[in-house]
Order: C-alpha cells, then sequence, then structure tokens
C-alpha cells in the first residue's frame, strides 16, 4: 500500500488495522527517557498513541545522517494540533516542536532526521484526549557528526532555494475536499556543531534552520521550531487538504538570522 489511500477498498481495509505497533521495532525501555522526560513534558501523564497514530522508522537506517521518520492517522482520528518530536540520544534530544494547521487533519507527515547513536525516536502528540506517544527504536550511528553532503562555499550559495513537488490529487471516500501530497525541499547544510570541515579539518559552527512556516494563501499548514538532529536540506512530505490558492509559501529562519521566504506555484511533478 502506498504512503496515501487511494481508493476505497483500500481505505476500508486500511481501518480495519491497528496503527499502533504496525512498526517492526518499537520503542524499548531504557533509562535515557526518564532523565529527558521532565525536560520535555514536564510532569504531564503520556499515554500510548494506541489507534490515534503512528510512527514509522526504519529498524536500520541505511544513512544515519538521513533517517526517514513518518508519523500517519486513520481517516477518522482527532486532529493533532502541536507535537514534539525526540530523539532519546542525539545531543540535543528535541529535534523538533510542530503545530499542525486544520488542513493537515489526518496527519500523513514524513520528514528527515539526524541519529548520533542506537536510539529511541518518539512523537508526542496533544491530543483531545491528552498527550499520547508513539515511536520506533532506530539502529544508526554518526548522523549528527556525519560530513556534510556539500563543501561549505557551495553550501552557502544555494542556501535558502526551496522546491515544491506535488504528487497529484486525491479525494479519499471518508472525505469531501481533495487531498494532495506534497514535499517541500529547503537547501540549508544545516549543520549541527559537531562536523568538521573536510579540508581544515576544523569544527564547523552549528547553522540550522530553527524557524519553519508553510502556508496556502493565509491558511497554516504547520510549523517547525527545529534544533540540530533535523538533516541537512531539510525535506518534508504531507498531505493537506487543497482550499484552491495557486501556490504555497514557505517562510524560514537560521540560527544566523538569515531569513528565507518563496511563493511556490502548485505544478505537478
Amino acid at each position: 500500500m502506498g504512503r496515501t489511500i487511494l481508493t476505497a477498498a483500500i481505505l476500508t481495509a486500511s481501518l480495519a488495522l491497528p496503527l499502533h505497533g504496525a512498526q517492526d521495532n518499537p520503542l524499548i525501555d531504557g533509562p535515557t527517557w526518564e532523565d529527558l522526560r521532565y525536560d520535555v513534558v514536564g510532569e504531564a501523564e503520556i499515554a500510548p498513541a494506541g489507534d490515534l497514530f503512528t510512527l514509522n522508522a526504519p529498524y536500520r537506517a541505511e544513512d544515519a545522517a538521513t533517517v526517514p521518520i513518518h508519523i500517519v492517522q486513520a481517516p477518522d482520528a482527532p486532529p493533532i494540533e502541536t507535537a514534539t518530536l525526540v530523539i532519546d540520544e542525539n545531543p540535543a534530544p528535541v529535534a523538533g516542536e510542530f503545530t499542525f494547521g486544520p488542513a493537515m487533519a489526518p496527519l500523513d507527515f514524513e520528514l528527515r532526521v539526524r541519529v548520533n547513536q542506537y536510539s529511541n525516536v518518539r512523537f508526542i502528540a496533544e491530543t483531545p484526549e491528552g498527550l499520547r506517544m508513539d515511536g520506533a527504536f532506530v539502529k544508526a550511528s554518526g548522523g549528527c557528526s556525519a560530513p556534510a553532503g556539500k563543501d561549505p562555499e557551495t553550501a552557502l550559495a544555494e542556501m535558502g532555494r526551496m522546491k515544491l513537488r506535488l504528487f497529484g490529487d486525491e479525494v479519499p471516500a471518508a472525505m469531501s475536499t481533495p487531498r494532495r501530497e506534497a514535499q517541500i525541499m529547503i537547501r540549508h547544510p544545516n549543520y549541527s556543531g559537531l562536523q568538521r570541515d573536510q579540508i581544515t579539518q576544523l569544527m564547523i559552527p552549528a547553522h540550522f534552520i530553527d524557524h519553519l512556516e508553510v502556508w496556502q494563501g493565509d491558511e497554516m499548514l504547520f510549523s517547525m521550531e527545529g534544533g540540530i538532529s533535523i538533516s541537512e536540506n531539510p525535506a518534508f512530505r504531507f498531505v493537506y487538504s487543497d482550499n484552491g490558492t495557486e501556490a504555497l509559501t514557505v517562510k524560514a529562519r537560521d540560527t544566523d538570522g538569515n531569513n528565507f521566504e518563496q511563493t511556490l506555484p502548485k505544478v505537478e511533478g
């Protein structure tokens, strides 16, 4: 089955399957989360996500610097408005704090992250039923210190360029509003502060996108407060309810105070 539900038959079949635990690498017990928990959510109670949503990630990552994380809900699941993505064993465990607009519900959202050593990756969402969490254990190492894909001069020259890809209209049986699948890609080295310049062997200072917004007209789709765990050249793939605007607008800011904004026409391909 693809990323999204294409026919009523597949929709019906998918509703019969439990979301939680669908992956083969569920969260494992470990002391790190107990040390982090208060800093992330304070004393708030957290329950398992159950059937509200699921996080899927590879058990063994092909590239620790670009590990795909996919969060998905069933079509009738209540909306998620805010959520936090945590990678327990990373130097800065909070990878991102997200706010999702109504058009993103039900959530079908994917991004790429760095994983520095074998770690639980967890998605903690604020739901009408309180905080809920799902996650996966990912075998990867060295993601935060992996060499950048491009030399610093080239990376800086291309910094801030954006691209939008759309993957066509979809109208699942349970929804009357057209749902579209899109991908936003942003050129930025997103230096973690743990990488070395391959020529000088000096440490490259941290320099990453710390704020991102994606809009369709005057309606915000999602925003992110990001950290060093978001991959180089950040990419976000998501499904949303199209309100008919002709373009998506992306606004980003990095830790050096650079602001980037681009309006991207909706063009298939």
